[in-house]
C-alpha cells in the first residue's frame, strides 16, 4: 500500500487540550484507548487519488453525546463514513465495541445512522420507510417499533402522505426514527438538525441527550456552532481533515493564550471609564461603542477585574456587565481553524 500524500497543513497540531499526546507516528505502538471506549479511531486517513479527505485521525468516544464540528469540506462526512463501515480507511482501523464495522455484521445490528443525504423511498409512507429499517434489523414487531420510532421524534405514524409531500424537516426527523428504531448502541447523525423548525430543534437536541444519558454513543456532526454547544462539552475538531482538537470546548479555549482575551463591559459612564482604561497595565485594546458599552482587549484577566472594579469606585461609575467575549464555542472554532496559527506556532 503506497504512503499517504503529507498533510494538508503539512505541519504538526498542537496537542488537545485533554492532555493526550497526538496520535503516535504510523507504524508506533498506539496508546491504549480510555476504559469504556466504545468508538476507536486509531491513526485513520482516507484519499482519493492526491486528494486528502482525512489525515491520520486518532480519537476515542465514550456513552454519552460527542458533537463533531467543522466547517462544510473538512472531512466529517468522509470520517463518519469511515467510521460506519460504509467505506475502508485507507490507513488505520476502527473499531465499535471492539469489532469491525467493515466485516461483522453484528456490529451493524448495533448501529444507527442518519446520513446527511437527503435520499428516502419516494414510494413509501414515513412508517413503512421505518418499519422497513425494523425488518431488516430483524425486530420481532417491526410495525411496533416503527411506530414507536415515529412518536418518538414526533411523527404521526398513521399518515397516510408519502415520503416526498413531508418537508424538509420532517423528512429528516423520518430519517432519524430509522436510525433509533432498533434501539442502537451507537448512533452516528451526520447534521441531523437541517431543515428542523427551533421547536423541532430543541426536541431533537433534548433527544440525543437524553440517548447519550441511557448509555448510547452518539455522535453528532455539524457545521453550525449554537448546534454543537447545545450538543454538550464533548467536542471533537476537524479541520483540513485532521484531528485540530478534542474535549471539553472550554479547555479548548485555555489554550488560546497567544493572543489578548476580549470582554464586554456596559456601565453608565462608559467614556469615563474607557479613556481610564486606554492606560490601564494589561489592556492592549480599547474600543467604546455608543455611551455605555466597552470592548476591552487583555492579556491578563484576573488583573482586568481587579482593575475594573478600582476604576469603577474611583469615577463612580455602575457596572452593568463585565462579560467574556472569547468563551464561545465560535471563538474556540475560528482559533483553531485559522490558517496563520500553524504558522505562529
Amino acid at each position: 500500500m503506497p504512503p499517504p500524500p503529507p498533510p494538508p497543513t503539512g505541519r504538526p497540531l498542537p496537542p488537545p487540550p485533554t492532555g493526550r499526546p497526538l496520535p503516535p507516528p504510523h507504524g508506533a505502538t498506539p496508546a491504549p484507548p480510555p476504559p469504556g471506549s466504545v468508538v476507536v479511531v486509531d491513526r485513520v486517513s482516507k484519499w482519493f487519488g492526491d486528494l486528502v479527505a482525512v489525515s491520520d485521525v486518532s480519537f476515542a468516544v465514550q456513552p454519552g453525546v460527542t458533537a463533531l464540528l467543522g466547517p462544510n469540506g473538512a472531512g466529517k462526512s468522509t470520517l463518519m463514513r469511515v467510521v460506519c463501515g460504509l467505506t475502508p480507511p485507507s490507513r488505520g482501523t476502527v473499531r465499535i465495541a471492539g469489532a469491525d464495522p467493515r466485516t461483522d455484521l453484528e456490529v451493524m445490528r448495533r448501529l444507527g445512522l442518519v446520513p446527511q443525504q437527503d435520499g428516502v423511498f419516494e414510494a413509501l409512507t414515513a412508517l413503512e420507510f421505518v418499519r422497513l429499517a425494523a425488518v431488516l434489523f430483524g425486530l420481532p414487531d417491526p410495525d411496533a417499533a416503527a411506530r414507536n420510532a415515529l412518536r418518538v421524534v414526533e411523527l404521526d405514524p398513521d399518515d397516510g402522505r408519502r415520503l416526498p409531500s413531508y418537508s424538509k424537516g420532517m423528512r429528516q426527523r423520518v430519517k432519524i426514527a430509522q436510525a433509533i428504531v432498533h434501539d442502537p448502541l451507537v448512533i452516528i447523525l451526520d447534521e441531523p438538525l437541517t431543515g428542523l423548525d427551533p421547536r423541532q430543534r430543541l426536541h431533537m437536541v433534548s433527544l440525543f441527550h437524553r440517548l447519550g444519558d441511557q448509555g448510547r454513543c452518539v455522535i453528532v456532526s455539524s457545521h453550525v456552532l449554537d448546534e454543537v454547544e447545545r450538543f454538550g462539552s464533548r467536542v471533537l475538531v476537524i479541520a483540513q481533515g485532521r484531528l485540530a482538537a478534542e474535549g471539553d470546548f472550554r479547555a479548548i479555549r485555555d489554550l488560546m493564550d497567544d493572543r489578548p482575551l476580549r470582554l464586554r463591559v456596559r456601565s453608565d459612564k462608559g467614556r469615563a471609564l474607557a479613556a481610564r482604561l486606554v492606560s490601564a497595565a494589561g489592556v492592549v485594546g480599547v474600543t467604546l461603542h455608543g455611551e455605555y458599552e466597552i470592548v476591552v482587549e487583555t492579556s491578563d484577566v484576573v488583573r482586568f477585574r481587579d482593575r475594573i472594579a478600582r476604576l469603577a469606585l474611583e469615577e463612580q461609575a455602575r457596572l452593568y456587565e463585565v462579560t467574556p467575549l472569547d468563551e464561545d464555542l465560535e471563538s474556540v472554532f475560528r482559533y483553531l481553524v485559522d490558517p496563520t496559527r500553524a504558522a505562529r506556532a
